[in-house]
């Protein structure tokens, strides 16, 4: 079975960070495909590329959790270090898509879900996260669809 994408674009990734002695991103980078090697084995599967962004998007996520918590502490150097790690894991993503475009998915989404109010909440973010996966924050997206769902019951 044929590699993903992603996944030799971070093994390419790697190799260059040790040819260029970046211990920071060489870290961070040894991280993702650790946790897609565990997935890997735990599962006992070879990931697609779908697979590799939502595990991307799960460790954006922890990683500004930790952010949060951290300056909250007033840890302001392991704040810096997670904001470091989480901009390095972005670069692997798809490009970010813009409030408009979110929008126009969203409206896209409702108008061709046969259910209104609340119900048709799952049914709207099984269309849309697909095709946000990786380029747009999941949680923020859940939201704007539940804020226009409870508008428009």
């Amino acid at each position: 079975m044929a590699k993903c994408d992603l996944k030799i674009a971070l093994e390419t990734a790697q190799k260059d960070a040790m040819r260029a002695r970046n211990k920071e991103r060489l870290g961070t980078i040894r991280l993702i495909l650790s946790e897609i090697k565990r997935i890997e084995v735990d599962e006992r599967i070879d990931v697609d590329d779908a697979r590799v962004l939502s595990t991307l998007d799960k460790m954006l996520k922890q990683r500004r959790d930790s952010i949060t918590q951290f300056t909250d502490a007033g840890r302001d150097e392991l704040a810096a270090k997670e904001q470091s790690e989480l901009e390095i894991i972005q670069s692997f993503l798809p490009a970010q898509l813009s409030a408009d475009e979110i929008a126009a998915m969203i409206d896209e989404a409702i108008a061709n879900a046969d259910a209104s109010g609340m119900q048709a909440m799952g049914k709207i973010m099984a269309v849309l996260k697909p095709k946000l996966q990786g380029r747009a924050d999941i949680g923020k997206v859940s939201g704007e669809v539940k804020q226009r769902l409870m508008a428009n019951p």
